[in-house]
C-alpha cells in the first residue's frame, strides 16, 4: 500500500509541476481548469504566529481618536470581529482542504479517517511538501470526478430504469458508486471536524450539493426539548441568527424529526403552518429532517433543505443520508446541552467577592470590569459574571454572554438613554446612579424590543456592578390603584362577620384621621363616629347591607378624634356564603368633603343665576314696553292728500337684543311733512331710552321751522351734551306739499332710495358725522322735487345688513327686490321685510312715501 502511495504522490506532484497547482505563501485562487490552490499560509493557524498570539478575550486596539467615543468604540468592536471572521474562515478553508484530501485517501485506499490522515502526513513529508500543500494536490488530482458528471449521474440514479434493463440498472449502479466518492469524502470531513460549523460546510460541499440541495443545518437537542442551532452552511448569518434558539413548545419541521424519531420528508412546504429555517427563501422546495442518534439515543437533527420541490428519493440515498446523520451524533455529542450553555469562565480571584454579591441579588447583574485599547485608553468593558436571575433577550445561555464585551453583546447600549455613557461616568467618577423608568432595548432578530426598567450602577474597586429590574406589570397596576385611591381620597375595607377581623388599607386609616397602627371601627359602631343627625340613615344602610343582603351607600359626617368634620360616602356589598348568609361586607369610604363644599357653592351660585335671570327678564320686558309705547310694530296711517305714508317696524327675534331704531312721521305747523329714522348704537333698555330721548327732542326742535341740517345740528347737541354718552345714525327729511321739493339732511345714515319710472337708485351721499360724537358739527342738505307716482323708502341698517356682504352689495340687492315689489305701498313694505336677507337678528324700521 505504502508503493501503491508512493507512486500515486509521484504522479500527483509531476502532475502539480505541470501547471495544475501553484502554491504561494500568501495566495489562493484556481488554475484556469479549475485545479485548487491551497489557502495564504498567513491565514492558516499553524503558520500564523499573529492569529496564534490572538486571544478572543483580549480587549480591542482601537485607535484613541476612536475610543474617545462611544461610536469609535463600536466601530472598533466591528472591525476587530470582522477581522476575527476573515481568519476563522481562513483557517476553515485551510481545515476544509485537508479533509477533502483525507475523504479522497479514505475512498481511494478504502481505509478508515484516522488511517487517511497518517497516510497524509507520510506523504506529506515524503514528497518533501507542506500537508496543506499536499491535501490540495490530491484534490486537484481527484477534481476529474465534475460535479456536472455527478448530478447528471444522480439524476440518472433517481430515474428508476424499466424492468429488464440491465444498462439501466448499470448506469444507476455507477452513479451510486460516484455518489459513494462524495459521501465518504464528506463522512470523513465529519469524522475529522472539530464543530459542527465545519461539519455543515463539510456536508453541503461535499455530498449534498450534487444533489441539488442548498442548504443544511445541523440542530442540538436539549433535555428539555429544545433545539440549538449547532452548525449551519447555505442559510445567511441573519438567519442564521433568528433561528439560533428555539423553545421546547415552538413546532418546527426539524421538530417533527426529532419527536416521531424518525425521517422525516417534505416534497414541498404543504402545512405553512409548520415554521422552518430558510422557508422564505425557498418557498416551493423541499427538504428532509433526520433524527442524528447513536446508541439509542438522539442527539439532534441533520436537516436538509432543496431549493425545488423534491422527489421520492431511492432507498440507496436514503441509507448514506442516515448515515450522515448518524455520524453527525458523533459532533454532536461532545457539545455542551443548550440549557447547560458553555461553562461559564472562573471569576478573577479579586472579582469573586462581588460575584457573590451579585448571586444573591434578587435582580438581573452584571459584574463588568474594563476593557483597555493598545494606546491604555478605555473601549468598552468586560462582561466578567452573571447571576442566576440574568436572562438574556435574545435567548442565549449565560455562558456565551459572560466573557464578551458589552457594546459586542449588546450594541444598543450605546443608544439606551446613554447606557454605556453612564456606566462610564460612574467608572471614572466613583459615583453610584440610579435611573428609574429607563427604557432598554433589545434586537431579537433585528426587531427592536424594548423594556422599561429601573437601573442601578455603582462601583466596586476596578469593577462596576450593574443592576436593573424590569418593571412589573402587576406591580405597575397596584401602584397605579394606590395613587388613584390616594388622588380620589378612597379607602377599602373588608369585615368578616364571623371571626370579627377587620381590614383596612392605609388610605382608610387617613380618612378616619387615626394611625395605622389603631383598631379599625366596625362597621356597627359606625354611627357613634358620625353626626348625631346623620345616625338614622347610616342605621337604615346597615339594615339594607346586613339584613336584607344588598348594596348600599350612605353619606354622613365622619367626627374625627382629631375635632375635624369631614364628609364621608361608604359603599358596601355582602359577602355571602352557599347558603345565602352573609359571612363578611366589603366595601369603600370615600371623602366627598370637596365634593360637598363644590355643591353647596354650586348651588348658592345656581340662586344667583336664578336672580340674575329674573331681573333680566325684567329689565328686557319693561324695554319691550317702552319701545311699544313709543312705537307700535302697526302704528296708524298719517293721512296727507296727494301722499300715501306706510311704516312698519320689526323688533329684534331675540328679547335681549332690543335695541334702538326708531321712526318719526309728523304733520308740522308751517303743513311740512317730517320724516325722520334713527338708530340707536346699542342694546337694551339704554338704547331704548337713547332712541326715547333722540326721537322727542327731534319732534320738539322741529316746530322751529328750522332745515333738515339744522335738526341735526341741535340733535347732535343734545345726544352730546344731554344723554349718556348716546351716540346714533339718523336721516331727516322735510317734504313741502305745496312744491314737492324734499329737502334731507344724514348723520351717518343710509340714504334714502327713490323708486322712479321702473328704477330704483339710492339718493346721493352727503357729509354727515353720526350723532353724539363731537359737540358741534354741520349738517349738508340736500333736495328733490317728487313727481307723480314716485315711491320713497327711508330705512335702518336691520333691513340690508349681512355679515358675509358689505353694506354696497346689499343695498344694491334691495334695489333690486324694490323693482319686484308690488305696486301697492303695504304690500311693498311687507314683500321688503318678509324677503330681507339681513342675518343680524337687529330691529328695523322702514318708512314708505308714494306720491299719488
Amino acid at each position: 500500500m505504502a508503493g501503491l502511495l508512493a507512486q500515486w504522490t509521484a504522479v500527483n506532484t509531476s502532475e502539480a509541476r505541470n501547471g495544475d497547482i501553484v502554491s504561494t505563501p500568501d495566495s489562493q485562487s484556481s488554475t484556469a481548469d479549475g485545479a485548487l490552490r491551497p489557502p495564504s499560509r498567513a491565514l492558516v493557524p499553524a503558520q500564523s504566529p499573529g492569529l496564534a498570539a490572538a486571544h478572543p478575550h483580549d480587549a480591542p486596539d482601537a485607535p484613541s481618536s476612536s475610543s474617545s467615543s462611544t461610536v469609535g468604540r463600536l466601530v472598533a468592536t466591528v472591525e476587530r470581529l470582522r477581522q476575527e471572521v476573515r481568519e476563522a474562515d481562513a483557517a476553515a478553508d485551510g481545515r476544509a482542504l485537508v479533509e477533502l484530501a483525507k475523504g479522497i485517501l479514505v475512498e481511494r485506499l478504502g481505509c478508515g479517517p484516522a488511517q487517511a490522515a497518517e497516510q497524509l502526513d507520510t506523504l506529506a513529508e515524503q514528497s518533501g511538501t507542506s500537508r496543506l500543500e499536499l491535501a490540495a494536490d490530491i484534490v486537484n488530482q481527484a477534481s476529474r470526478d465534475r460535479v456536472s458528471e455527478l448530478a447528471a449521474a444522480f439524476a440518472e440514479l433517481t430515474q428508476a430504469p424499466p424492468e429488464g434493463d440491465a444498462d439501466g440498472t448499470r448506469r444507476a449502479g455507477h452513479a451510486a458508486a460516484s455518489l459513494s466518492v462524495r459521501l465518504r469524502t464528506a463522512e470523513s470531513g465529519v469524522l475529522a471536524a472539530g464543530d459542527t460549523q465545519a461539519v455543515a460546510r463539510s456536508l453541503l460541499e461535499n455530498a449534498l450539493d450534487p444533489l441539488g440541495a442548498a442548504a443544511v443545518a445541523v440542530w442540538s437537542a436539549g433535555t428539555d426539548g429544545s433545539l440549538l442551532l449547532a452548525g449551519h452552511a447555505g442559510f445567511t448569518d441573519g438567519e442564521a441568527a433568528r433561528w439560533r434558539y428555539v423553545p421546547p413548545e415552538v413546532t418546527t419541521f426539524a421538530r417533527l424529526a426529532l419527536t416521531e424519531r424518525r425521517p422525516v420528508v417534505s416534497a414541498r412546504p404543504s402545512e405553512p403552518s409548520v415554521p422552518s429555517l430558510g422557508r422564505h427563501h425557498w418557498p416551493e422546495g423541499g427538504r428532509i429532517a433526520l433524527p442524528s442518534g447513536a446508541g439509542g439515543r438522539i442527539h439532534g437533527v441533520l436537516e436538509i433543505c432543496w431549493p425545488t420541490p423534491l422527489g421520492p428519493q431511492p432507498p440507496q440515498i436514503m441509507r448514506q443520508l442516515e448515515a450522515l446523520a448518524e455520524l453527525c451524533a458523533h459532533t454532536l455529542h461532545d457539545l455542551p446541552l443548550p440549557e447547560q450553555s458553555p461553562a461559564l469562565p472562573e471569576v478573577p480571584a479579586d472579582l469573586r467577592e462581588l460575584a457573590d454579591l451579585a448571586d444573591n441579588l434578587h435582580d438581573p447583574a452584571l459584574v463588568l470590569t474594563p476593557a483597555l485599547d493598545g494606546q491604555g485608553n478605555l473601549a468598552d468593558f468586560r462582561i466578567q459574571h452573571v447571576n442566576e436571575h440574568f436572562a438574556d433577550p435574545v435567548g442565549r445561555p449565560s455562558g456565551a454572554i459572560s466573557g464578551s464585551l458589552l457594546l459586542e453583546a449588546y450594541p444598543t447600549a450605546a443608544d439606551d438613554n446613554g447606557l454605556y455613557e453612564r456606566i462610564e461616568r460612574v467608572y471614572a467618577t466613583g459615583e453610584p446612579l440610579r435611573s428609574q423608568r429607563m427604557t432598554l432595548t433589545s434586537l431579537v432578530g433585528q426587531v427592536p424590543l424594548p423594556a422599561v426598567a429601573d437601573v442601578s450602577i455603582s462601583r466596586h474597586g476596578g469593577a462596576v456592578l450593574l443592576l436593573w429590574r424590569t418593571e412589573d406589570e402587576t406591580a405597575r397596576l397596584a401602584s397605579l390603584l394606590q395613587h388613584a385611591q390616594r388622588l380620589g381620597r378612597v379607602g377599602g375595607f373588608e369585615e368578616n362577620l364571623v371571626t370579627g377581623e377587620i381590614t383596612w388599607n392605609s388610605q382608610l386609616f387617613d380618612i378616619h384621621g387615626q394611625p395605622a397602627s389603631a383598631s379599625p371601627v366596625p362597621m356597627e359602631e359606625l354611627a357613634e363616629h358620625a353626626h348625631p343627625d346623620d345616625g338614622v340613615g347610616i342605621r337604615r344602610f346597615l339594615r339594607t347591607v346586613l339584613h336584607h343582603r344588598r348594596d348600599a351607600s350612605v353619606d354622613f359626617r365622619l367626627q374625627r378624634p382629631d375635632g375635624i368634620t369631614r364628609h364621608i360616602r361608604v359603599v358596601a356589598e355582602p359577602v355571602l356564603d352557599a347558603q345565602g348568609m352573609p359571612i363578611a361586607v366589603r366595601g369603600a369610604y370615600q371623602d366627598i368633603s370637596a365634593q360637598h363644599w363644590t355643591e353647596v357653592a354650586l348651588a348658592a351660585t345656581r340662586d344667583q343665576l336664578a336672580y340674575t335671570e329674573a331681573e333680566s327678564a325684567d329689565r328686557v320686558r319693561l324695554t319691550l314696553q317702552l319701545q311699544q309705547a313709543i312705537m307700535p310694530p302697526a302704528p296708524a296711517p298719517l293721512q296727507v292728500p296727494g301722499m300715501h305714508i306706510a311704516v312698519r317696524y320689526r323688533p329684534a327675534e331675540s328679547e335681549a337684543l332690543v335695541g334702538g331704531d326708531w321712526y318719526d312721521t309728523v304733520v308740522l305747523p308751517s303743513k311740512e311733512i317730517l320724516l325722520c329714522v334713527g338708530d340707536v348704537a346699542g342694546h337694551g333698555i339704554g338704547a331704548a331710552t337713547g332712541m326715547v330721548v333722540l326721537r322727542n327732542a327731534l319732534r320738539g326742535l322741529a316746530v322751529t321751522g328750522a332745515g333738515p341740517g339744522q335738526l341735526l345740528s341741535w340733535l347732535n347737541k343734545v345726544a352730546h351734551r344731554l344723554t349718556d354718552q348716546v351716540t346714533a345714525t339718523a336721516v331727516c327729511g322735510l317734504y313741502n306739499p305745496e312744491s314737492g321739493i324734499l329737502r334731507w339732511a344724514r348723520a351717518g345714515h343710509l340714504p334714502p332710495v327713490l323708486v322712479r319710472g321702473g328704477n330704483a337708485e339710492s339718493l346721493p351721499l352727503s357729509e354727515g358725522l353720526l350723532l353724539g360724537v363731537l359737540d358741534d358739527v354741520a349738517y349738508t342738505e340736500q333736495e328733490i322735487r317728487l313727481e307723480r307716482d314716485d315711491t320713497l323708502l327711508m330705512f335702518t341698517d336691520g333691513l340690508v345688513e349681512r355679515r358675509d356682504l358689505s353694506v354696497n352689495e346689499s343695498v344694491r340687492e334691495l334695489l333690486l327686490r324694490t323693482l319686484d315689489a308690488p305696486r301697492d305701498l303695504d304690500r311693498c313694505l311687507d314683500r321688503l321685510l318678509t324677503h330681507s336677507k339681513s342675518d343680524t337678528d337687529d330691529d328695523t324700521c322702514l318708512i314708505g312715501i308714494r306720491l299719488v
